[in-house]
């Protein structure tokens, strides 16, 4: 019976006789399907492509580069896009935060406004370690303050406001304004400002020493305010108020003046701080008719009544801190029934009933003498009058806490007044400290103690 056989795809020959089939050397034919980048290499009965090897090494490298450019790339446009982003939202805040209002307000100044530095959101954000709660010094009525330092070295206090509504934003354009306006030594410097945050910040010279508050009102066994430190202490923020009411080139209402808004720097020199409601004045203008702000404790009562506020609300607000230097008492503080009570009304009372001693600090009992005691009472009892009109000025407040200090160390103030008399036609009147207090012009003061 016949049959017939072929050989196998890939092969050829004769298959009828042994060992005449041979492979087929599929490369040879340019048909096949091996290009480009392949080569072909032939098998048993057929071929296959496959890659060079150094071909396959520059394909993997070129494809790496490929998609390393690509996530470069990608990377790139990311961060451009999010540049761009960060670009228009500090510019959204920058607005929002009152840059146009502030640049509005230090143009339309009349000179009198020292260059303000605007520190970048980085700056910040570096000197105070992201606003680290380890850094924070205290909580304001407008804002936290943090310890920060700054890439040159400075030590800066760094205020980060808690804006919330526009009213408030005023309030903090504001301070930035008046403090541009001051310069004196016993005012907290202003440094700048960075409004391109969701909240505006502050820098400040970096006050060392805390608040009056808290060598007053809280335990300190490290160091005890003497009373010498006190009228001193008083003297100087009496003055820096007296110069912001006379002196400077605006008349300014500070309008929140109480213990813990007067820091002590490295050598517990006062420095008074927190403009945030203070507001300015023309020459001319005798009270501004405002919102009432302030603290409770301190606030004047006519101007809580009228809401008129004038440069004698700062004098009763004084007069309040004066006391607390007297007696070392909180303006609000619990009596031994656990009644409120408030220190100008509780001080004003003794006075009356002749009790003055009752409430003096036991802490400068040994130090202050009982003239003394009585001069500073008087001059916290005249601050605190419920008129304003009888109120001292703030200048005779600080020449009359100038004139204590210098009896106290041995000064003869009558010889002060009459080379003050020489060149401004004063006298003793001049300090216009009050006319029932014959001590307060005495040359001297009696070193004793009850």
């Amino acid at each position: 019976m016949p049959y017939g056989c072929s050989c196998s795809e890939g092969y050829e020959g004769n298959p009828y006789l042994q060992c005449r089939v041979l492979d087929i050397d599929e490369c040879e034919n340019r048909n096949n399907t091996c290009h480009g980048l392949t080569r072909c290499v032939n098998t048993e009965g057929s071929y296959k492509c496959e890659l060079h090897p150094l071909q396959l090494t520059v394909l993997v490298i070129g494809l790496a580069l490929g998609v390393l450019f690509l996530l470069i790339g990608a990377w790139w446009m990311t961060r451009l896009i999010k540049r761009r982003k960060c670009i228009q939202l500090k510019k959204k805040f920058f607005k929002r935060n009152g840059g146009l209002l502030l640049q509005q307000q230090l143009s339309s100044s009349d000179g009198s406004v020292r260059k303000t530095k605007v520190f970048s959101s980085n700056e910040l954000e570096k000197a105070t370690d992201f606003f680290n709660e380890n850094r924070i010094l205290g909580h304001g009525g407008q804002g936290t303050v943090y310890k920060g330092m700054l890439a040159d070295g400075s030590i800066v206090a760094v205020k980060k406001s808690t804006i919330v509504d526009e009213e408030k934003l005023e309030e903090f354009i504001n301070e930035v304004v008046i403090l541009s306006q001051i310069s004196h030594r016993n005012v907290v410097r202003l440094f700048g400002c960075c409004l391109e945050t969701d909240v505006p910040l502050l820098v400040y010279e970096f006050i060392p020493n805390g608040t009056l508050s808290q060598y007053l009102h809280e335990q300190n066994d490290d160091f005890t305010l003497s009373w010498e430190s006190r009228l001193r202490i008083a003297s100087e923020a009496a003055g820096a108020i007296s110069y912001l009411h006379s002196t400077a080139s605006i008349p300014i209402y500070h309008r929140d003046i109480k213990s813990t808004n007067i820091l002590l720097d490295e050598k517990y020199r006062a420095k008074v701080s927190d403009f945030g409601i203070s507001r300015s004045v023309s020459i001319d203008q005798t009270h501004l008719t405002t919102k009432v702000q302030g603290t409770f404790g301190y606030l004047d009562p006519e101007y809580f009544r009228t809401s008129q506020l004038t440069e004698k609300s700062d004098v009763y607000s004084f007069g309040v801190v004066l006391v607390e230097l007297l007696s070392g008492k909180k303006p609000i503080f619990l009596t031994h029934s656990l009644e409120t009570m408030s220190l100008a009304e509780h001080f004003i009372e003794l006075m009356e009933d002749g009790r003055l001693f009752d409430i003096i600090d036991a802490q400068v009992k040994g130090d202050c003498t009982e003239e003394e005691a009585i001069v500073i009472a008087n001059l916290a009892k005249r601050c605190l009058d419920f008129n304003g009109r009888n109120r001292p000025t703030m200048r005779e407040v600080a020449m009359e806490l100038e004139g204590i200090l210098l009896s106290r160390n041995g000064i003869n103030i009558q010889q002060i007044v009459e080379v003050d008399n020489s060149s401004r036609s004063t006298s003793c009147s001049s300090f216009e400290i009050g006319i029932d207090l014959p001590l307060d012009c005495k040359p001297s003061i009696s070193s004793g103690t009850w």
